[in-house]
């Protein structure tokens, strides 16, 4: 299945049915008076997310969605039926944003989470609301409200806990693979990999965490430079970076520490948010170095680096300084747990499902209920 991670759709919620004006007209009993039910409200639209969809590319060709509309109201009392609700589902962590205004209206991160992104117009009050001591036989109706329509950005955004990062051939997707049973493809040249891979790495029994390998970044990719760019967003819900630096190059003009301080910027460029991020640096490749001399590249690696927080060395094709690296990352996600859920998502539905925030309403739907409606004598069947 192709990886598709943003996509733009169109919702229209339905319109709510008219209100009838009608009078009761039966034998033997004269001025029967109103009997005009109300129209039925439109279906609204809802996004929810699913943990068993992985992907956006079901919205990828068909991107409008329409609820069905209510019913008119009709004579005798009869109310119009209500329009159902359509239900459309996406892959847990996808942002939901309007695509004219660019305003945030729902982040579905958790399973079964709900977004109300188009809500259906009310159903108009037939003449039998107007009924009243000095207003026997009232012809005023109200037509249906018209229902909210938006076009919608909808962006993937993985759950991960951990976030590699690094330039391509850094040996990311090899350490994914020796840490979990993920299999992302592994060549000898760039851009290997295309799409983000996601990991679990068990350290024991009951401890486990998700790791995202995405796309290796060039200089330039903020700007759009290789394909990383394109995947930056996977970072932003991870709790810690982990940064892989090939310290053994094939090509021995590559400067391992350029390489390194041109992710960083490129970080930064980005998002300050992800920039600012804990991180860690790995130094993969040092079954590459002589024994001999490997503490030696390493340490003066850090000292030219600059570099002031955690570092390990590791191979991740052999396995060396893996384990370690993987309990030192579960100790320290137990240390810091994971955010609270953000607001408007504490109250939780009957089902067990998460409320999320539903969008501002369209002024131009939500004004004013609909204006009453007079109908002229000879327009009664």
């Amino acid at each position: 299945m192709k990886f598709v991670d943003e996509a733009f759709i169109e919702v229209y919620a339905g319109d709510g049915g008219s209100g009838a004006a009608s009078f009761r007209r039966e034998k033997f009993i004269p001025r029967g008076g109103p009997d005009g039910g109300d129209g039925g409200r439109g279906g609204s639209i809802y996004l929810i997310a699913d943990r068993n969809i992985n992907t956006l590319v079901d919205y990828r060709f068909l991107r409008i969605f329409r609820a069905q509309r209510g019913e008119n109201g009709r004579g005798s009392d009869q109310y119009g039926r209500g329009g159902d609700d359509r239900e459309l589902r996406v892959p847990v962590g996808t942002v939901v944003s309007d695509a004219e205004t660019g305003e945030a209206l729902a982040d579905l991160a958790h399973h079964e989470a709900r977004a109300l992104v188009a809500k259906g117009g009310r159903g108009g009050w037939g003449n039998l609301h107007y009924k009243s001591s000095t207003n026997r036989a009232p012809r005023q109706f109200q037509p249906g409200e018209k229902g909210e329509a938006r076009r919608l950005h909808l962006e993937l955004k993985v759950l991960a806990d951990i976030g590699l990062l690094g330039m391509p051939n850094a040996g990311k997707s090899t350490l994914i693979r020796a840490v979990s049973a993920a299999r992302p493809k592994v060549a000898d040249y760039p851009f290997t990999t295309l799409a983000p891979n996601l990991g679990v790495v068990r350290v024991d029994m009951d401890k486990s965490f998700v790791m995202a390998d995405i796309p290796g970044l060039i200089e330039g990719a903020a700007e759009g430079a290789g394909l990383g760019h394109q995947f930056l967003r996977h970072l932003q819900r991870t709790r810690l970076l982990l940064h892989i630096v090939d310290l053994a190059p094939f090509d021995p003009e590559t400067d391992p520490v350029r390489e390194a301080r041109a992710i960083v910027e490129e970080l930064r460029r980005y998002d300050e948010a992800l920039y600012h991020k804990p991180r860690w640096l790995a130094l993969n490749k040092i079954d590459m170095i002589d024994e001999a001399e490997r503490d030696a590249r390493i340490a003066d690696f850090v000292q030219v680096f600059g570099w002031t927080g955690p570092v390990y060395a590791i191979s991740a094709l052999t396995g060396n300084g893996c384990a370690a690296l993987m309990r030192a990352i579960s100790l320290w996600l137990d240390e810091h747990p994971a955010e609270a859920l953000p607001p408007g998502m504490e109250d939780e539905t009957e089902e067990g499902a998460p409320v999320v925030l539903t969008p501002t309403p369209i002024d131009v739907h939500t004004s004013a209920p609909p204006v009453p409606v007079k109908f002229k004598q000879g327009d009664l069947s």
